[in-house]
């Protein structure tokens, strides 16, 4: 008997918890964040959040409509069930450089498992700021990075002008199972660069332009850098960018490998570079370029790309004379020139490769 009663108290406990957290949601608002767009949220939040881990349900964090400021902020797990941050209003973060860390982050999400920050709001960088002093080097000595496990960007949209200096859209490095789905991105670098240690990195129905096209690395510059595996690019859209689907690696290079890279149904408009590999990649000539990169590039292909160039080189492959490219593989390239000069797209690829063309 004592038994069942021990069971029966159990049982009302766990009724009562659950009563007491029916998908609890912790609204910044109640925690003193003002949305006058003048008051820094960052402790409102950083509690909302805190109490949100303790829930032993799936809880939410809200930040309601509203123009909220918020200064550098760390939301750090491990949480006890999973949270979603709700994003309906605009975060704009400090313009002040004194104010902020030199790590160059601004939300940080650290040690955490099963979120999800949805909601439809703005994370508002107010970047004219930050361009100007990144170009005066006075600051962004480090950019944020992407850096996790099992993570999906869907539906989302990033906005920077052509002319903003270091804006990647999106930056993985040392991360796996990457997926960015149905989005567009509007930057003044890479709408999406990919870092060594990056494996498993999956982008579809991404729209770029203006901005610098996807690119794989670099590679090769620092002593041991980890490999990058597995990175499909399918069914984008570039228009007006620098350049289109990218591997480039640096000469005089440490070793490295960069595998199992596939672009495949892509659209090109007025795209300067539209499908390259640069193994002598020495932005501002402050590298040695006579000396080959020993990094290893292989099993790639580059299937069903079409659209427009602005450029007449629509395709420049350009191998590692020291460890040629293996397994290169080229099908159904249909990319025409644009320019006002009456010449049609060529390409450019020099000898050091295993190439199998179908154009």
């Amino acid at each position: 008997m004592g038994n069942l009663k021990v069971l029966a108290m159990f049982l009302l406990l766990l009724v009562s918890i659950a009563k007491a957290h029916p998908g609890a949601v912790f609204d910044v608002h109640k925690y003193g964040a003002k949305d006058d767009g003048k008051s820094d949220i960052s402790k409102a939040l950083c509690s909302a959040f805190k109490e949100a881990c303790a829930c032993p349900t799936p809880s939410k964090v809200l930040i309601p409509k509203g123009t909220f400021m918020l200064a550098q902020v760390s939301l750090e797990g491990p949480y006890k069930a999973a949270v979603t941050i709700v994003v309906r209003g605009t975060l704009k973060a400090l313009t002040d450089p004194k104010k902020m860390k030199v790590d160059g982050s601004w939300v940080t999400f650290q040690r955490i498992d099963q979120l999800t920050l949805s909601g439809g709001g703005t994370f508002h960088s107010q970047g004219p700021k930050a361009w100007d002093t990144c170009g005066l080097k006075t600051y962004c000595k480090q950019l944020p990075i992407v850096s996790c496990n099992n993570l999906t960007f869907q539906r989302f949209t990033i906005s920077a002008p052509e002319h903003s200096i270091n804006t990647d859209g999106i930056h993985i490095g040392r991360s796996n199972e990457i997926n960015i789905t149905d989005s567009n991105i509007t930057t003044g670098d890479d709408c999406v660069s990919i870092g060594d240690g990056s494996q498993q990195i999956t982008i579809t129905k991404v729209t770029c332009g203006p901005g610098h096209g996807i690119s794989v690395g670099s590679l090769g510059k620092y002593k041991n850098e980890e490999p990058i595996i597995g990175v499909t690019v399918r069914n984008c859209t570039f228009f007006n960018t620098m350049n289109g689907v990218r591997i480039k690696t640096w000469p005089n290079s440490f070793r490295g490998s960069i595998l199992d890279m596939h672009f495949e149904d892509i659209i090109m408009n007025n795209v300067s570079s539209p499908v390259i590999i640069d193994q002598v990649y020495c932005p501002h000539n402050k590298c040695n370029a006579k000396l080959p990169s020993l990094v290893r590039i292989s099993n790639v292909s580059f299937k069903n790309i079409r659209g427009t160039s602005s450029n007449p080189v629509a395709m420049k492959l350009a191998c590692s004379r020291g460890i040629p490219c293996q397994g290169v593989e080229i099908a159904d390239i249909d990319i025409g020139y644009t320019g006002k000069e009456a010449c049609a797209a060529v390409s450019e690829c020099n000898t050091d490769c295993d190439f199998n063309c179908k154009i």
